[in-house]
Parts: structure tokens; sequence; C-alpha cells
């Protein structure tokens, strides 16, 4: 008679324990990665009141099986749905990461300060630390970092990701190593035949992230197809010529393989009331108040005692004078002053310059490039790692590619841009700030910097066990691993290992169907009603007992 009252406890109290696990799924419906539980029942003990017995043969009887009156019900386990994963829900954030498993079960490792447990929940801040943490917990992600030596991820013990630390704020800058002259050379434009030529500026970037901007000026020569290249300053981003100053030969040295002469400016007549005159039929500089012939130095300055340059009496500029003047001193002939001939046999006084130029030739069938230079190449170096210009040694030498020219009458559409034909490489960059960051499938974490760089910062490594439903669940939606679950080695595996992969924006649901949790709930109750039912039959049986007496 007791042993019913006590088979009936026993099950009220397990499916109390089943009803306990329902509330507390239906309660995490909406907790981020939440995995749920489900009861197992099994009997307990069974009291037997007489053995078993086999067929005797010689009396004829058969066999009885035992006698035997069961005890009761026990939660014999509680089982995690660890390996179901829940619905997806989108957030937009680009610190929230679902997991999407393949072959396996895999746990973002994070840590408490005190030993690293493991999580499903993705749902991730940048703190103020620079480290990547859980927005529930702060505790901290845990990954693999970068390699300075190699720049790729190191598969090393697990640390922390300090994803914004000081030095990945800035992206290192990058020197231009390569430069591509590309665009129409219209042989009719009037910049070409100019004595200025056409401007063409090269911006570029040395070690330290400064820009500087090389001028370059195409001039037309007298032979169809074939045009100069000189260049002829550098600019720094204060618009300063680091060139000024430089003489043709140290110009040669950066740019061009050929010493070529030009007229860059043309005097027939004196200036009014300047006390000279010059016979353009002779050539000859006479002072108008004696007649007397005047010769002029080679720095421009008349040989009569008086002091007066070119300047007072020819009206040439301060520049170009100073240009002469410094040739002079230099004792070179970069700037001259000279009386030439003409065709139409008359005579002027000419400043010419020599420059240092490279011969740019196209093809005169069919306008394409053929060569730049003196012989067949197509490309020229612009030497800025000599010992005039780069004293610093911040410069590195770039390789102009010109063969992306073309000689076609029309407008004229040539210029010059940093980097290779493929727009990307030897560009060089300015010192980048970062702009932002994004994470891939595989979990690398990557910034984004204003000098278009994108650089590896770290990776999230992922936990793996044999028997996930092993973990022990130690609340804030984490896990802890026991003797039955598989132990953690400190390194983890990469997500992608085995297909699996990381979706940024999106995080993932709970797993809890409320479907089955109410059809649990509803079976559970009427177990305990059932149970309560054979306790109050066994009262009343028991009340009939004491009842025989009276």
């Amino acid at each position: 008679m007791m042993r019913s009252m006590y088979s009936a406890v026993s099950g009220l109290k397990t499916h109390q324990t089943r009803m306990d696990v329902i509330g507390n799924n239906i309660a995490n419906v909406n907790t981020v990665a939440f995995k749920s539980s489900s009861v197992t029942f099994s009997d307990i003990l069974y009291q037997t009141t007489s053995n078993a017995s086999g067929a005797n043969a010689t009396t004829g009887t058969g066999g009885v099986n035992a006698k035997q009156i069961g005890l009761g019900t026990t939660a014999a386990a509680t089982k995690v749905s660890i390996t179901s994963a829940g619905a997806s829900e989108t957030t937009g954030n680009p610190f929230d990461i679902r997991l999407t498993d393949k072959n396996s079960t895999n746990f973002f490792i994070v840590n408490n300060g005190s030993e690293n447990v493991f999580t499903r929940s993705g749902s991730f801040y940048v703190d103020g630390s620079g480290n990547l943490c859980m927005s529930s917990t702060g505790y901290t992600v845990m990954g693999w970092q970068v390699d300075e030596t190699t720049g790729e991820i190191r598969k090393d013990t697990v640390s922390a990701l300090r994803i914004m630390q000081e030095k990945n704020l800035t992206s290192a800058p990058e020197a231009t190593t390569q430069a591509t002259i590309a665009g129409v050379l219209d042989e009719n434009d009037a910049d070409v035949k100019s004595d200025a030529g056409k401007v063409m500026n090269l911006n570029f970037y040395d070690n330290l992230g400064y820009q500087y901007t090389a001028k370059f000026a195409i001039k037309a020569t007298a032979k169809d197809g074939e045009y100069t290249v000189e260049l002829t300053s550098i600019l720094d981003s204060n618009n300063k010529n680091i060139t000024e100053g430089f003489t043709q030969a140290q110009m040669k040295d950066i740019f061009g393989d050929t010493d070529t002469k030009t007229t860059i400016a043309s005097y027939s007549s004196t200036l009014p009331e300047c006390g000279y005159t010059y016979d353009a039929t002779n050539g000859k500089l006479t002072n108008t108040a004696t007649g007397a012939e005047v010769t002029i130095g080679k720095d421009g300055t008349l040989a009569d005692g008086t002091g007066k340059t070119i300047k007072d009496v020819f009206g040439v500029s301060e520049g170009n004078l100073k240009n002469i003047k410094d040739s002079d001193a230099a004792g070179n002939t970069d700037y001259e002053f000279k009386d030439v001939l003409n065709a139409d046999g008359t005579h002027s006084y000419q400043i010419i310059k020599t420059s240092a130029t490279s011969s740019l030739k196209f093809n005169t069938k069919d306008g394409k490039f053929k060569s730049i230079g003196n012989g067949t190449e197509k490309s020229v170096e612009l030497n800025l790692n000599n010992a005039n210009l780069n004293k610093n040694g911040n410069f590195q030498n770039i390789t102009v590619d010109f063969s992306q020219c073309l000689n076609y009458s029309g407008k004229s559409t040539i210029g010059a841009d940093a980097g290779a034909v493929d727009g990307t490489t030897g560009k060089g960059r300015k010192l980048g700030a970062m702009t932002g960051i994004f994470i891939d499938t595989s979990g690398r974490i990557y910034g984004t910097y204003d000098n278009g760089n994108t650089e590896l910062l770290g990776q999230i490594a992922v936990a793996q066990f044999s028997n996930a439903s092993g973990l022990e669940k130690v609340g804030e939606s984490c896990y802890r691993t026991t003797l039955n679950s598989g132990e953690f080695d400190g390194i983890g595996v990469e997500i992608s290992a085995d297909g699996s992969s990381m979706t940024t924006g999106e995080l993932e649901m709970s797993n809890v169907d409320l479907s089955s949790e109410f059809t649990s709930m509803i079976t559970t109750q009427r177990g305990f009603q059932a149970n309560s039912r054979v306790i109050t039959t066994s009262d009343t049986l028991l009340e009939e007992l004491v009842n025989l007496k009276r």
C-alpha cells in the first residue's frame, strides 16, 4: 500500500523537474543562441517478491516469471539540444556574428578574466580598450594575432583580440614606385607646339607618405611622330620646387637621356628710351648717345660699365635673368643669352635653354606608341633616389610607363597617373587613418583606411568538441568543458576548415520550439495530475483499512 504512495511521490518530483526545464526553455525563447533542454525519465528500483523459476520436465510444469514491484521513477538525464541551430535574426550590426555549422558544432572562445569559456552568442562590441567583447558580459573574444614578420595569421595559443589598439588605427604609407602615362597626344595641339609644351602632372608619394608633384612638358619636334619629354620641376605639398637651382646635369640625373636646346625667348629690338639700340640687320647693340658698340657678358650684364642688364635693355624677365646669372656662376651653359642669325638673314638675341629630355616616338602609320628614350623601351626611370634629391632617403625611384600613349588627331587627353597599368601596383599611399572594420566568413578581421589600404588585424578562432552536448552550462549564454565533452587545446580551429562559416550582421536565435514546449507542458501536467490521483487513491484505501476496526 505504501509503495504506491512513494512511487507516486517520485512521479510528482520527476514531473516537477520536467516542468522546471520546460519553464526555463520558455523563459529563454528570445535569448540569443539559447539551446533548449529536455528531460528523460527512467524507472528506479524493483522489489522482487518471487524469483523466476524454470520449467520442470519431471513434473511437467512450466517456468514461472519473477514477481517484481516497481518503486517509482527518476529524471535519468537532461539533454541539451546543442547541435540544433536556431533561426537567424538580421541586426545590421557588423559586430553581430552568427555561426553557420557544416559538419561540427562551433563555439566562440571568450575569456571571463580567469578562464576560457565558450558561447554561441555572437553579439559583440569594441570596448574602451579596443578589445572585441561580448556585449552582454564584457568577456573578451579570443583569437589569433597577426605575425608582424609575415603579415599573416599566426595560429598559436588564443589571446584577446584587441583590434582597435593604437598601431591598428593607422596604415603605414608607401612610396610610389610605378607610374603610367596614357591618353591621346594630338600633334596639332597648340600647347604641344608652344615653348612651354604640353604640361603633365604626376602626383606621387615618398616613404613617409608626403605627396609631391612631378611636372613634365611634352614638346613637338621637327620630325613627325617624335616629341621630347622633359621634367621641368618637382613640387612638394607646399608647392615649393625642390629642384629649384638644379643644373641641367643634375636634372638629367633624375630624368632624361638627351641634351636638347630650345629657345624660350627671342628679342629683336630694345626697350623704348633704354639708351641702347639693337640693329637686327647686323646683330649689333650700340649706345644711342655715343654710337659705341656694346657687348653683353655671359651673366647678362652690359660690358660698358653702366651695370645695366638685359632686363633693362631688352625686357628679359627677372626669372630668366636669374637663370642666366646662375648658369654663368656655375660655369655651365644651361641658360644662354646669344645673338642668333635667323633663317631670313636677320639677327635676334635669344635665351637658349639646354634641357635633359627623353625622346617619345610614335608609329606614324597607326599613331601607336613606339618607344621612349633612345632605344626601344616602353618605360623610363624617374631617378629620385640620387644624391642631390634624396638626401634624407625618403624617395624611391619610379618606373614611368609610356606604352599606353597614342598619337591621334583630336583633343589631347594625355596624362600621368601613379601606379602600373593595372591601376594598383606601385601606386604609393599616404599615411592612412582607419575608417572601418569588417569580418569575413572565415573570421578574419580587416581594417580599412582612407588611403585605400586594407590590413589584416586578427582572426576569430572557434572551438569544436567531440561531444558538444557534454558541455556544462554556466549561465550568461556560456559553456564550460567537462570530462565528457572533450578538452579544449588552447589553440582552437579555423571555422572554414570543415566548410562552416561566420555571417556578420546576424545573430542566432533561440532554438526553443514553443509548439513542442506547450505539448510537453500538457503531457507533464497530466502526468503530474495522474500521480497525485495515485496518492489520493492510496489514501482512500488506507482510510478504509483503518475503518475496519470501529
